[in-house]
């Protein structure tokens, strides 16, 4: 798969996620900035998954319908054209980071997608549900890892 460059104003890759962006936070979704998507890109998908949570990966946030023209989402905002589904707190939109107290730090992945046409997710779909589906259906993709601990 193709490469899109993501990154944050908020962190850098494998750094800590600043707490305002947590659920002891202000919990607001951090701003994210993304490279254009190759050519045949009618959509972008959005996940950010905990893998290191005690039960499994864990979603933090999902948005399908992202408009492929769009360059990132502003700090609390849902991106261009996106639909934000269920995360695995049972939430529309974002839930950020709240590992237990005392783990060592969580990697929280922010992955972006490119794909063809619109994919057919789940409202609640588990984080491995869209490695599937994007690893089937994904022209490009994009990864940022950020750091939290409690």
């Amino acid at each position: 798969m193709a490469g899109i460059e993501l990154h944050s104003t908020a962190f850098n890759d494998r750094t800590p996620i600043p707490g305002r962006y947590t659920l002891d936070g202000e919990n607001v979704s951090p701003p994210l900035i993304w490279s254009a998507p190759p050519k045949g890109t009618t959509e972008l998908v959005l996940l950010c998954e905990d893998p290191d949570a005690p039960s499994g990966t864990f979603v933090h946030w999902l948005v399908t319908g992202i408009d492929p023209d769009s360059s990132g989402v502003a700090e609390g905002d849902v991106p261009d054209g996106g639909t934000a589904h269920r995360n695995d707190f049972g939430d529309h939109g974002w839930d950020g980071p709240q590992p237990p107290v005392g783990d060592r730090p969580h990697r929280y992945r922010f992955r972006l997608y490119a794909v063809p046409e619109p994919v057919p997710l789940p409202e609640a779909a588990t984080a491995e549900q869209v490695h599937r589906t994007m690893s089937q259906h994904g022209l490009a993709s994009g990864l940022l890892t950020g750091l939290h601990q409690r």
